[in-house]
């Protein structure tokens, strides 16, 4: 990972209009808005990747940056979106002031920055972007250190009990890391980002165990953790809850129940957060509360509750309807073969139908390999970035053009689309209404079908 670009940042954002940067160019920076403080930190730095946390820790020394509550940090390749939003949940219902950094967003920037679950108003991260310029004088940031401090300072300053901080897409060098935590949280870790993060499991292990601190309690949710994460672990001297040594957790169809090092909950509700993996992420979230439990105790009423509450967007999130519509910004390997298995257990539909739209930089045949025996037409689209595979890249991916042959999808179950609304209008269009319509891909694929809010719900979602 790098400190100074996240792969999955969401650029240009919702708030920048194309021309906003030469506006506020000519106004001061005192009357910018949000958009214009982010087309102004996109224009920043000379490169896009600069891998150091030098610049970041600097200014943030400027700025007085220090958190005086404890801090949890989460990093892993999937499962960081459901383990912070389940940590939220918990500690809202147990009645303490909760702030909450993650990453990226689907359509708004704010998105990224919720104080009390509640996400915050452009208007309150200003002053912060502005602390952050004028405290940086000399030392230019990217766009991913910029934001990070700015957020960072904002929950610095408020009223809370815990701060919840997400790693972005690596663990050494992510400009969180700057931060000591209390607890660190490793979710599952699998083959991700590998341009930046090494080659294989165990050099991206390594990479994301980096957040661990000697002393502090670390918990690592994957129940087959790389060695690297381990070892690394050991050698900082810090306090290793494993799954299966030191929590577990197991259930039936109705419920499931949780015990830790100490303590134990009974008869727990399934999370409101659909997927086959949610016990893992909520099991981990669990342990880093007992190990937190002298200054942030909480109830066994607080976790069912919680679990019960919780909402994550676009995380198998399924819209009812007829068709009904899954979201999912699932957009690696084991994220996708996941998805699968979710997307088996839901029940018989005649077709479904996939708006996929995905990053080039990504194992595509190894993404869309876990899909292919359950979609039954494919809806490929293009993404307003740089980063993006083209629809006919997509769609050669899918026939599995090249050495190992054809997928065995035909030319006419594939339609091309400019972008994500334009392919899930064409799906909603082809479906019958048993049928039932997938987005997945990348979080702007989800988000391009979600700008306006969710499609309406009705016979037709709207149609």
């Amino acid at each position: 990972m790098t400190a100074a670009a996240d792969p999955n940042s969401r650029q240009p954002h919702a708030h920048a209009a194309p021309d906003r940067g030469a506006a506020a160019a000519l106004a001061p920076a005192s009357d910018w808005q949000l958009g214009d403080w982010l087309a102004h930190v996109e224009r920043l730095h000379p490169v896009g990747i600069d891998m150091t946390l030098a610049r970041t820790r600097e200014v943030a020394q400027r700025l007085g940056l220090e958190f005086k509550v404890p801090v949890v940090m989460v990093a892993g390749t999937n499962g960081k979106g459901s383990t912070c939003a389940m940590f939220e949940a918990i500690a809202l219902r147990a009645g303490y002031r909760v702030g909450l950094y993650s990453k990226p967003h689907l359509v708004h920037f704010e998105e990224r920055c919720r104080v009390n679950g509640t996400m915050v108003v452009p208007g309150e991260l200003l002053p912060h972007f502005e602390a952050v310029e004028a405290a940086r004088g000399e030392i230019t940031l990217t766009y991913f250190e910029f934001t990070t401090l700015a957020i960072m300072r904002l929950l610095s300053q408020a009223e809370l009990d815990v701060v919840v901080l997400e790693v972005g897409l690596g663990g050494r060098l992510d400009a969180v890391n700057i931060i000591d935590a209390d607890v660190s949280i490793i979710t599952s870790i699998d083959l991700d980002h590998m341009d930046y993060l090494g080659p294989d499991r165990e050099s991206i292990g390594r990479e994301k165990a980096h957040i661990m601190r000697g002393g502090r309690a670390a918990v690592v949710s994957d129940p087959m953790p790389p060695a690297s994460v381990v070892a690394h672990a050991q050698a900082q001297g810090a306090d290793l809850w494993l799954a299966g040594r030191d929590f577990a957790h197991a259930g039936d169809r109705q419920q499931w129940q949780w015990k830790g090092r100490s303590r134990r909950y009974h008869a727990l509700s399934y999370p409101a957060l659909r997927g086959a993996n949610q016990l893992i992420n909520a099991a981990g979230v669990l342990a880093a509360f007992e190990a937190l439990s002298n200054r942030l105790p909480i109830t066994a009423q607080s976790v069912r509750e919680g679990l019960a509450l919780v909402e994550l967007p676009g995380r198998f999130q399924i819209v009812p309807g007829q068709p009904v519509l899954v979201l999912d910004v699932a957009h690696n390997p084991h994220a996708v073969a996941t998805l699968a298995v979710n997307l088996d257990q839901m029940g018989f539909y005649p077709r479904t139908l996939a708006v996929f739209g995905a990053m080039r930089d990504k194992d595509l045949a190894q993404v869309v390999k876990p899909l292919l025996p359950l979609v039954t037409q494919w809806h490929v689209c293009g993404l307003p970035t740089p980063r993006a595979a083209t629809p006919e890249e997509l769609r050669a991916v899918i026939q599995g053009d090249g050495a190992q042959g054809t997928s065995g999808v035909s030319a006419g179950m594939i339609h091309l689309h400019e972008g994500p609304l334009q392919a899930l209008e064409t799906a909603l269009s082809a479906a019958d209404p048993a049928d039932r319509i997938l987005v997945f891909g990348s979080f702007w694929t989800v988000g391009g079908v979600t700008a306006h809010g969710l499609p309406k719900l009705g016979s037709a979602h709207g149609r």
